[in-house]
């Protein structure tokens, strides 16, 4: 089994230790909270509140947090930051159910929040009347609605595109895709390859994301209730990558990008590599380069899609950086205050990082400038706009539960790691997938 894998099941064996009943409904389903330890009021009788996120403080959460202490003297703001990824989520986890002081903390999946309602430390904000998360960051608040109930308000526009080295394209006269296909991407990724290390590489985590930019239109299940993770079309995707990786040479053998925590956005930014399928996180680290001397312009690509047709697959996107409130916070009411000031303003520094608010009452104008951290020539901002305002509107929210994402990793980590055939690869993930669904577990290995 995959690290994620097991990180999976130790972090849910550790919920179900903790895990309560829940009541049926919503308002009604944490009205016996539990207690945390440690929160509460400061020496100075000053409200604490503690937010736990995955940002680091510089990039954006220093500026909020000094912001909000200015404008609300009696209730102070403490940021505590973890890693996210799955040691950090186990951290954070851990916290929320051992009782340690977690008044707000972000979620950045779907299938993370979903854990935490299940575990009870995710408070539903249907008890609130005075927040319509739909009115102010529109209907793509919808897809954070578990049961028909918000656990927490989605606060940001999730962006996820190829980033290029535009003056490698120009010189392979190649133009910048305004819509392409994954075979138009690994010709472009062999040409691309003959003049840098690799004409292609991925973040891990959008890694599979035109798997699901596929399976968000057909289904990840068919008509006959078993598990589509065997489509033509996925099997597609492994193959192309494979022989990129192992004929074309134009992308890094899965193993030794795995193994070696293969810095991508350094290697993109440093000119290594000519394209880099990532998320808007990359703008933190492309600012910085920016100014220390980057020698090249970045310019910007929707990812590229399994289907011939573009009306025939979802792209990621919509929102994300969902802001839940821990129900056993002594604090709620002060937490939701702070919850709301955030999503309507309150978090146009983060943009300096990568993340522009999703809340129409938010300063869309000054989260760009942050966005942008004052380098718009590094940027070709006809791409960028286009990526951002002129994709198609239907996006997906990857809605995968963790243990279907941990098998469907499983599975394609042995075919990349060359110990199992693409025809067992595609089995074995229906198989499993298709047991899933019909039992609400993963079958024993």
């Amino acid at each position: 089994m995959g690290k994620r894998g097991w990180a999976s099941r130790l972090r849910l064996g550790l919920m179900w230790l903790v895990l309560t009943a829940l009541a049926g409904g919503c308002a009604d389903a944490f009205s016996e909270p539990q207690a945390i330890t440690g929160a509460g009021q400061t020496g100075d009788d000053r409200t604490r509140l503690t937010l736990w996120g995955g940002v680091p403080p510089e990039a954006g959460p220093e500026a909020v947090v000094a912001a909000w202490n200015a404008a609300h003297p009696d209730i102070v703001l403490e940021y505590v930051r973890y890693v996210n990824d799955d040691d950090g989520n186990l951290k954070l986890d851990t916290a929320l159910m051992a009782g340690q002081q977690v008044d707000l903390y972000f979620n950045y999946s779907r299938s993370q929040l979903e854990r935490r309602i299940e575990a009870g430390v995710a408070l539903d904000l249907g008890g609130f009347d005075d927040y319509d998360p739909g009115e102010k960051m529109g209907a793509d608040a919808e897809a954070w609605k578990i049961d028909g109930c918000y656990y927490g308000l989605p606060t940001k526009q999730n962006y996820y595109f190829v980033a290029l080295n535009k003056e490698a394209l120009e010189a392979a006269g190649l133009p910048i895709p305004v819509s392409w296909t994954w075979d138009d991407m690994r010709t472009y990724a062999s040409k691309l390859s003959e003049s840098y290390a690799y004409g292609w590489l991925q973040h891990l985590e959008p890694f599979d994301d035109p798997v699901d930019a596929l399976l968000s239109h057909e289904g990840y299940t068919g008509t006959d209730g078993q598990s589509q993770l065997d489509h033509p079309l996925v099997a597609h995707w492994l193959e192309t990558l494979k022989a990129m990786m192992t004929e074309d040479g134009s992308t890094p053998e899965y193993g030794v990008q795995l193994t070696s925590k293969m810095p991508v956005e350094q290697m993109f930014l440093s000119g290594e590599a000519a394209m880099l399928n990532i998320g808007e996180w990359l703008f933190r680290s492309a600012n910085q380069a920016a100014g220390d001397g980057q020698s090249f312009t970045i310019a910007f690509a929707p990812v590229p899609r399994l289907t011939e047709h573009e009306a025939d697959y979802i792209p990621r996107g919509g929102l994300g950086d969902v802001l839940s409130i821990h129900p056993g916070s002594p604090n709620i009411d002060a937490a939701w205050a702070f919850a709301k000031w955030y999503a309507d303003g309150g978090m146009v520094p983060m943009a300096q990082g990568g993340r522009l608010p999703a809340s129409q009452d938010a300063d869309l104008e000054a989260a760009m400038d942050y966005f942008l951290g004052g380098h718009r020539d590094r940027y070709d901002m006809p791409s960028l706009e286009h990526v951002f305002y002129g994709s198609p509107q239907r996006t997906f929210v990857r809605s995968l539960s963790q243990p279907v994402l941990d098998l469907r990793t499983e599975e394609y980590e042995k075919y990349f790691l060359g110990v199992q055939t693409l025809e067992q690869t595609l089995a074995n993930m229906k198989q499993r997938h298709t047991a899933y669904l019909q039992s609400g577990s993963l079958p024993d290995e």
